[in-house]
């Protein structure tokens, strides 16, 4: 008996010693953290979401934390290149990526070899902001509202062009989109990034162009351009005048560009819960909220599991929408 009751109190203390021991480990690392430098990738050009989220997350992380959060562009691939960089990264928290609709749902839906996986390669930490899509175009066009665009566009095969940007990019899916939901023959114009495109259409050398709400606001206050619709659910707060795209009646479509910063899957935990935790204090700032909304965006308040069923979500939603409009990956 004696025998069993000291092989029971060592096997007990072995097992206490292992929790405290993971315990206190977990302790330490979070303490430790960070000690160094922390990459944020934002997988496009300098300007745009991506880069916006990283520097200005970035920077109040820096503040708060103490160590440099260096932001890194790496573009390519439309969003590809820099997210398959943060895949392969070591998961101990220096490697960050901006993870938004672009590279952690459309792409699944656009490439066949994508090289990451968005539900088992990365952790979410947290999303932050959503942005709407305005449809703006040319001053003289000949038409006013999106059901008559449509409806021209069918009367005038081929005459109407779009721009778009990169095949990745939202802007390029909603053109695409309005092409095969609305069973329209329009060209799509390839673009290197919006400004060509505004260019373009206030030259009169293009007609149309689905730009981020916040970038299409400045030629709509300025009377530059027409405004048809936007993509969001709601009408975007800074242009209550223009209807959503389900509003029109025209096409049952509905997309916002979300954004947020991801690590990969296999960061320790505690070092996880030490950035929420910092973000979460970063998006109690109403000048870190000013910066991110630009006028128009919609900041975003969820929790781990919240964020965690939304990204599921949109990852089963795209790459379906995509294939009904006829876009079929690469």
């Amino acid at each position: 008996m004696n025998f069993l009751q000291n092989m029971l109190k060592i096997l007990i203390s072995s097992i206490l010693f292992f929790f405290i021991g993971s315990h206190l480990s977990a302790q330490q690392i979070a303490t430790d953290y960070p000690n160094k430098p922390i990459r944020i990738v934002a997988p496009s050009a300098p300007g745009g979401g991506f880069d916006l989220v990283a520097r200005v997350l970035g920077s109040k992380l820096s503040e708060q934390m103490g160590q440099q959060f260096i932001v890194e562009n790496r573009s390519g691939g439309g969003t590809l290149a820099g997210t398959q960089v943060i895949a392969k990264a070591p998961a101990d928290g220096y490697h960050l990526i901006v993870g938004g609709l672009s590279n952690m749902a459309l792409n699944v839906g656009l490439h066949k070899n994508l090289g990451y996986d968005p539900l088992t390669d990365f952790i979410p930490l947290r999303l932050v902001i959503s942005h709407s899509y305005t449809l703006v175009g040319r001053k003289d066009l000949p038409f006013n509202t999106m059901k008559d665009m449509l409806s021209y566009a069918k009367a005038n095969p081929g005459k109407l062009n779009f721009g778009a940007s990169g095949p990745g990019t939202g802007q390029f899916i909603l053109a695409s989109l309005i092409k095969g939901m609305g069973n329209v023959d329009i060209q799509l114009v390839p673009y290197k990034g919006a400004q060509p495109v505004y260019i373009d259409l206030l030259g009169g050398r293009l007609d149309l162009f689905f730009d981020n709400t916040t970038t299409a606001r400045t030629y709509l206050e300025s009377n530059q351009l027409k405004g048809f619709a936007v993509s969001s659910r709601q009408r975007a707060p800074d242009a209550p005048s223009i209807p959503t795209v389900i509003e029109t009646g025209t096409l049952d479509l509905e997309m916002e560009t979300w954004f947020g910063l991801f690590t990969p899957v296999k960061t320790p935990q505690a070092i996880v819960e030490r950035l929420r935790s910092e973000i979460d204090i970063a998006m109690q700032s109403a000048d870190i909220r000013k910066k991110l909304q630009q006028g128009s965006g919609r900041i975003i308040q969820m929790n781990h599991l919240e964020t965690e069923a939304m990204l599921k979500a949109e990852v089963a939603k795209w790459p379906k929408v995509l294939k009904s409009a006829g876009i079929v990956p690469e």
